[in-house]
């Protein structure tokens, strides 16, 4: 009875996403890739691994076997760091190739539910942007993008000083509206913003639950299916400027999250054209028309949406504390966005249609019903439904996006200066994943893409490049800088 005990006390229940992540058919993982500016000492990573290991209990434990519980269990180190032997003259001057070979097959291996599920591969190539790679992959049940970060700035410092952790992202509150106005501004505000509210919540949850049963986006040469999450996925990354970003963010009053989705949606947008002005000329089509996407074209993403009650970071420590109100694990929701698939010739179109999209999502539960029903569905009708419901809602829509805050400045690993930081997953069952994670005044575009559907995702990196640099032109010839 003491042994059963002691057992029960080891024993941890995952939370509601957690639990959906490692559902039949659902095995979704992370594989952040950090680019380094010197080569990586594997015996550096090992000794510091076995001395911090124990003190993260999500890599110190492993799944139960009904994958509802965490149990703590011995971490044998050397079985969760892989050093491949790389011949240099094999890979020449091509090691962007042989990464994002490496990386692919990497998705093609599942983990080993017997041992806690995380692992890092150290590839000493040199890339364009890089002389070493880290591979990290962990299973999404380990924590979401926000409690990952905090797990990187605990085992990092600043370059700039190596005494200094590197706790350099701001800790922000949300906004509260109409705090200084007047009682009666106030109360009518109110009443006016608690009938939208209500509006938005209730149609958004109608979407939701068609989304879930039969709702399904346009088939496009974007679109995934079923099977899509079984296919070996590549990924691939591209570096913008983040201070154009912010340029345009505080120019048009936006947010950050605004400028990116109107970036995302002129990119994509101008990539499909392309290919449906090839398949008209392959039709024999004998008047090219500067507008090749047919009209009517449903195309959602799924964004992610931290439901902490603080936006930005708390040390560790903090975060792993039981009653913390920006704790560890999967508390994130997703909320459905409506893309407007068109070409504009003003390119600050996307951004205005970005921003009415966003600004209606924040004035509706849509994410906290969405964390909610999934739970509320797990207690009721299991975790096999929970996860399959949720599971069609990715399959019925087109693509994911996600945007973490990185480090505000460039942080080290025991003395490694790390270059980018590149953070990505698959599992999905979608052909198209995209990642922002800002860094050092840098923005990183990640993509996670099915080979199958997208050959060239490399294009979609020059659109996304191009229509930040067109969004910018845009603002001087306008006179607004």
């Amino acid at each position: 009875m003491k042994k059963d005990r002691m057992r029960e006390e080891e024993e941890e229940p995952l939370s509601p996403m957690a639990r959906v992540f490692q559902s039949r058919g659902i095995d979704y993982c992370a594989v952040t890739m950090i680019g380094f500016k010197t080569k990586i000492k594997p015996d550096v990573i090992l000794d510091a691994l076995k001395h911090n290991v124990y003190k993260h209990p999500r890599f110190s434990t492993k799944l139960s076997s009904d994958g509802a519980k965490w149990i703590e269990t011995k971490v044998n180190v050397e079985d969760h760091v892989v050093v491949p032997y790389i011949d240099p003259e094999e890979i020449g001057e091509d090691g962007e190739s042989f990464i994002d070979d490496y990386t692919s097959r990497l998705t093609m291996n599942p983990m080993d539910r017997s041992r806690p599920l995380w692992d890092i591969h150290i590839l000493n190539v040199k890339t364009s942007d890089a002389e070493a790679v880290g591979v990290v992959r962990t299973h999404h049940t380990l924590g979401d993008g926000t409690s990952m970060v905090s797990l990187l700035l605990a085992c990092t410092h600043k370059t700039s000083d190596a005494n200094t952790v590197s706790t350099i992202i701001p800790s922000l509150k949300r906004r509260e509206r109409y705090k200084n106005k007047g009682w009666f501004l106030r109360s009518m505000f109110t009443v006016g913003s608690t009938m939208r509210l209500v509006w938005n919540t209730i149609v958004d949850v109608l979407l939701l639950v068609a989304t879930m049963l039969s709702l399904k986006d346009t088939k496009t040469h974007l679109k995934g299916g079923v099977d899509v999450g079984c296919n070996p996925k590549r990924f691939y990354h591209r570096t913008i400027s983040l201070d154009d970003i912010i340029l345009i963010k505080n120019t048009l009053n936006m947010t950050i999250n605004d400028v990116l989705v109107g970036i995302t949606q002129a990119s994509l947008s101008s990539y499909l054209n392309r290919l449906y002005e090839n398949k008209n000329e392959e039709d024999g089509a004998l008047i090219p028309y500067p507008n090749n996407l047919p009209g009517g074209i449903r195309f959602r993403a799924g964004c992610t949406v931290n439901l902490r009650s603080e936006t930005g970071f708390k040390p560790l420590t903090d975060m792993m504390a039981r009653d913390s109100i920006c704790r560890w694990g999967n508390y994130f929701s997703f909320i459905v966005l409506p893309f407007s698939i068109g070409l504009q010739t003003d390119p600050l179109v996307y951004l205005k249609l970005s921003k009415s999209m966003m600004d209606r999502k924040k004035h509706s539960y849509h994410a906290h019903l969405a964390y909610w029903m999934i739970k509320i569905c797990q207690k009721l009708l299991g975790a096999k439904l929970a996860a399959e419901l949720f599971k069609r809602t990715v399959t019925n829509t087109t693509t994911c996006l996600s945007n973490v805050v990185g480090p505000m400045e460039e942080i080290s690993f025991h003395g490694n200066p790390i270059t980018y930081i590149s953070p990505s997953g698959y599992g999905h069952s979608q052909a198209l994943l995209i990642h922002f994670m800002s860094y050092s005044g840098r923005m990183t575009i990640s993509l996670a893409v099915d080979p199958n559907i997208i050959p060239d995702p490399r294009k979609i990196c020059d659109e996304m490049e191009h229509s930040l640099k067109a969004m910018k032109a845009a603002l001087w010839e306008n006179g607004l800088l």
